[in-house]
């Protein structure tokens, strides 16, 4: 990877809808230079995907929060598959410390992110915060030389 992928792969991770032509001539490429590079990069598996950011708010999902959960090793797989097929579950994440994971979900009122974390106890001990607020949102990977 060239310092150009690294320009291409800023300017579509600021927008993922940004033109050929636009990031050709940021990059001083022609557009099949920059479409070639593209597919590259997504065959590498560099870019895993394009999506588009949404306001889970303004979805009517008011309720954002973090919940630890501690899953026993072997219920692992059990609690992915579980996991997977909720779509209130935004992330999952196997981490270090005291939980094994870490998942952030959205639920439009408090009674139905109980009624969740009733369901998830049968996988272990939880620990729930709720967001009051988000300063700094999801945002990419900073493109480094690496």
């Amino acid at each position: 990877m060239d310092d150009i992928d690294r320009k291409i792969l800023t300017l579509l991770q600021k927008n993922a809808r940004i033109s050929l032509k636009t990031i050709a001539e940021q990059t001083y490429l022609s557009s099949p230079a920059v479409s070639a590079r593209i597919e590259k990069l997504e065959k590498e598996g560099v870019i895993a995907g394009y999506h588009a950011q949404l306001d889970p708010v303004k979805l009517g999902y008011h309720i954002i929060a973090f919940i630890n959960l501690n899953v026993m090793p072997e219920d692992k797989p059990k609690f992915y598959a579980f996991a997977e097929n909720v779509p209130n579950v935004l992330e999952c994440s196997c981490v270090t410390g005291e939980y094994s994971m870490l998942m952030k979900v959205a639920f439009p009122s408090t009674m139905e992110l109980d009624a969740f974390i009733g369901q998830i106890q049968q996988f272990g001990k939880t620990s729930t915060q709720i967001v009051f607020s988000t300063h700094v949102g999801p945002r990419g990977a900073a493109v480094n030389k690496g």
